[in-house]
């Protein structure tokens, strides 16, 4: 995207998943696509859901409008959007009609391998393709898995997506402030109360996209990986220790819960908001590690991003011990 387009451009994908956002929840009113409370759940009230769908649209629109700027990029972008429709999709699916989870595991593999494509296409790299493979596999779960408060998701998406645009160079940075902008068209409708949720529609979305910011990272040599994942810690400590503890106790890991830290912060009696702000503000830090991380130079910098891990996982446990006590 050419400077003189950036700013109207960013502002014109603001507006369309807005727009698009307030059409999907007449929509989820029309067919009663909602939400109920339920003890695996941690809202009070009926809400429609699906509302990523706009992002995603937003996202799609925004990759034809720069296969037309820039038709080198054509080819790249026709695979991370089919990509993108594949996990959408099924996530649409899911929404208006559950489905088991091997399908759904199937497509995001799938998803994944085509992502794993095009990093292989650009770098020759066998680690690097794997990564973004996995990576996107995991990630489209992650967020899928944490999307269960007002914002949550959304913001540490937006984060995440700025993180990288600071991060990541000019023609990646780009790519990076079209998803931030997508996610900022949808926010005012999910935070601070949440009027409509983003659906698996969303979430999956979300986690794809921002898997492939970090292929793209790896596939510029940017940064370590180690320090690419730093924006997206808050979730993956979260989501990785909640389902290896799950795990370990034999439970059925694969079903709703409300076991995550995030969840707990609320069952204690935290505000939707101020769990949501509370991780906004580690992600923040996250950011800022980030960026100072960047500019040391290996080992120090992947040192740097191992150490912020430790930090996040004790954090996460002296904070899970924390609403333990409150609970009990």
């Amino acid at each position: 995207m050419q400077p003189a387009w950036m700013v109207p451009g960013l502002l014109a994908v603001v507006l369309v998943a807005a727009w698009l956002t307030a059409m999907a929840r007449g929509y989820a009113l029309r067919r009663q696509l909602l939400d109920q409370p339920g003890e695996r759940r941690s809202h009070a009230v009926a809400t429609p859901r699906g509302g990523g769908i706009a992002i995603v649209a937003s996202q799609l629109l925004a990759c034809l409008c720069i296969g037309v700027l820039f038709p080198a990029a054509t080819a790249t972008l026709t695979v991370f959007s089919a990509g993108l429709l594949l996990v959408a999709g099924i996530g649409w699916w899911d929404d208006h009609r559950p489905l088991p989870a091997l399908p759904r595991l199937a497509v995001h593999v799938l998803a994944g391998l085509l992502l794993a494509g095009l990093v292989w296409h650009w770098t020759g790299d066998a680690f690097r393709a794997a990564s973004s493979a996995l990576l996107a596999i995991g990630l489209i779960n992650v967020w899928n898995f944490m999307d269960g408060i007002d914002g949550l998701a959304a913001t540490q998406a937006l984060l995440a997506a700025l993180a990288y645009a600071l991060l990541l160079p000019t023609p990646v940075a780009g790519l990076a402030l079209v998803l931030a902008a997508g996610v900022v068209g949808f926010l005012p409708f999910n935070f601070p109360r949440a009027r409509i949720f983003m659906g698996d529609v969303g979430s999956g979305a979300l986690g794809y996209l921002l898997a492939g910011l970090v292929a793209l990272g790896l596939a510029t040599r940017s940064a370590p990986l180690a320090v690419l994942l730093i924006p997206l810690s808050a979730f993956l400590v979260d989501a990785g220790l909640t389902l290896a503890g799950r795990i370990l106790r034999g439970e059925r890991w694969m079903e709703p819960h409300t076991q995550h830290l995030y969840q707990r912060w609320v069952k204690s009696g935290h505000s939707h908001v101020t769990v949501t702000l509370g991780y906004a503000l580690f992600g923040v830090a996250g950011i800022a590690l980030t960026l100072v991380s960047h500019r040391l130079s290996s080992p120090w910098n992947q040192l740097a991003a191992m150490a912020w891990g430790a930090v996040a996982a004790g954090l996460w446990f002296a904070l899970r011990n924390t609403s333990n006590n409150r609970e009990g």
